[in-house]
């Protein structure tokens, strides 16, 4: 209390005190324009707050996906790589014109964050299932990219988790949010062509591989590479720094899914699309002049071939019904067994693959709580018969899959490929 005045008579303070609230509500109170979504700018309350984990060469394209996005505010990177992180933030921060972006070399550092709503997941496919598995256990919703599992077991235990947590889960299989491929598959799925009896995707390479080591060199130091956690759940190898770069190592110590999981998956996806979402095929046959034929329980095919497609761009696809069929590819065009399929309709034509319509499908789910298009349980049965097909391959002869067991029939050695041992203390 002021010495000047020792004692304040209690009806004088009162006045004060009134004058001096008066004076405050009469006040103006500046507010700026973006906090309340003017000028072009989103409010607050409707951002989804993101963070970016494994952001390398396929991560940086869907980030820039991200920020085109006027309610993304994009604020942590998490890569076992430091040039990648200060390039990552470098690129937010010139975004935003701020330094607000952190940078984190363990991905449960960002998870923990309570001020972030979803994760871009880009890593290597090696750490993809079990990353996501994470996050939606940390609450966020997350965009994966493909190939989002490494076996039948994790496809499974995915789509499982996803229903478990109630998170929002969107697979990089973008070309569903395309028109010419959705309206294809809208065809297929509507009986336009029919009853459905084969459906065609490009694997783009008919192989089945084992990953191994390449020549050891020096560990960097970690605070350049983490080699440890670019390993993650994947069995050990020596450090190569080709493996950091590329698609090349990132599935593990066990089958690798070759080009029938890895751009094969797209194709399989959007035939899956187009037979309904269904459990996948139960019967996959070994491979015979280019091709491994597949079949649902109803009868459709579903045909892997590299040859014999119209040129129509890359991850081709094709569904022949009874009465019609229609082909489609990366260059945004459609080719159809009659032009009554179109009923009248121009369907937009949007060459290459661009993310940025399946980013925004999922940043409406996040706000919405609804189901993307490359949503987990998709994911998953899209992924099983890419796994299943890449036993049969491998194996070279042909495996039977039940949907209910989610076994093979009597076939130990096709069972054993289901699923891989993780590295301590990745699992799952």
């Amino acid at each position: 209390m002021s010495k000047a005045s020792p004692h304040l008579p209690r009806r004088r303070f009162l006045k004060k005190s009134v004058a001096a609230a008066a004076a405050a509500v009469m006040a103006p109170t500046i507010i700026p324009a973006s906090a309340l979504g003017r000028g072009g700018a989103v409010a607050p309350s409707e951002r989804v707050v993101v963070g970016g984990i494994g952001i390398g060469n396929r991560g940086t394209y869907d980030l820039g996906c991200f920020l085109q996005q006027p309610d993304v505010q994009f604020i942590a990177v998490c890569d076992v790589k430091e040039s990648r992180r200060q390039a990552v933030k470098k690129l937010a921060d010139d975004q935003y014109g701020n330094q607000d972006c952190s940078m984190h070399k363990d991905f449960r550092e960002v998870l923990d964050r309570k001020d972030i709503d979803a994760v871009l997941i880009a890593t290597g496919p090696n750490w993809h299932a079990t990353m996501a598995m994470h996050a939606a256990k940390a609450g966020k919703d997350m965009y994966c990219e493909k190939p989002v599992t490494k076996n039948i077991a994790q496809s499974l235990i995915l789509a499982e988790t996803m229903r478990r947590t109630g998170r929002v889960f969107q697979a990089g299989t973008q070309r569903r949010n395309l028109p010419h491929f959705a309206f294809a598959c809208q065809l297929a799925r509507t009986g336009k062509l029919g009853k459905l009896t084969k459906v065609f995707a490009h694997p783009a390479g008919m192989q089945a591989m084992m990953s191994g080591w390449l020549i050891p060199e020096t560990e960097p130091d970690k605070a350049i590479v983490d080699w440890d956690m670019y390993l993650g759940p994947a069995a050990w190898r020596p450090f190569n720094p080709k493996l950091l770069d590329g698609f090349n190592f990132e599935k593990g110590g066990g089958l690798v899914g070759g080009g029938v999981l890895e751009w094969g998956s797209h194709c399989v996806d959007l035939c899956q699309w187009a037979v309904g979402d269904c459990p996948p095929p139960v019967e996959y046959d070994a491979p015979k002049d280019g091709q491994l034929v597949a079949r649902y329980e109803n009868g459709c095919e579903l045909i892997f071939r590299e040859t014999g497609w119209i040129p129509l761009g890359s991850c081709p696809v094709r569904f022949e019904g009874e009465t019609g069929w229609v082909e489609a590819g990366d260059s945004g065009k459609l080719v159809l067994s009659s032009p009554a399929l179109l009923a009248g309709r121009t369907v937009e034509e949007i060459d290459g693959y661009p993310a940025t319509y399946h980013v925004r499908d999922f940043l409406d789910c996040v706000k919405t709580r609804s189901q993307p298009k490359g949503n987990a349980d998709a994911a998953c049965n899209a992924h099983i018969a890419c796994h299943a097909a890449n036993i049969a391959l491998h194996l070279g002869r042909t495996v039977k899959y039940d949907n209910t067991t989610h076994e093979f029939v009597n076939d130990e050695q096709a069972n054993r490929l289901r699923s891989e041992a993780l590295r301590e203390p990745w699992r799952l």
